[in-house]
């Protein structure tokens, strides 16, 4: 039971980070600065790459978000 615990705690803290990750790129986007928008959308992949590596999220949902977001990003540049 504490592992689960644990686990069910690490997970939360990245599927957070995630979230905050993504919520920074669409503030980037809405601003409409060129350099905050490629500093975010870095920030997000990694992020997701991480979250993918550790297990939190499985790597083809991590590859799905990171191509979405990336063409949200170029289509705002």
């Amino acid at each position: 039971m504490r592992s689960d615990a644990t686990k069910q705690a690490r997970n939360r803290s990245v599927k957070s980070t995630l979230k905050t990750a993504e919520r920074r790129l669409n503030d980037a986007i809405k601003e409409g600065n060129k350099e905050s928008t490629q500093s975010a959308l870095n920030a997000a992949s990694s992020a997701f790459d991480k979250a993918a590596k550790l297990g939190v999220i499985h790597a083809t949902k991590a590859d799905r978000k990171k191509s979405r977001l990336a063409g949200r990003a170029n289509a705002a540049a």
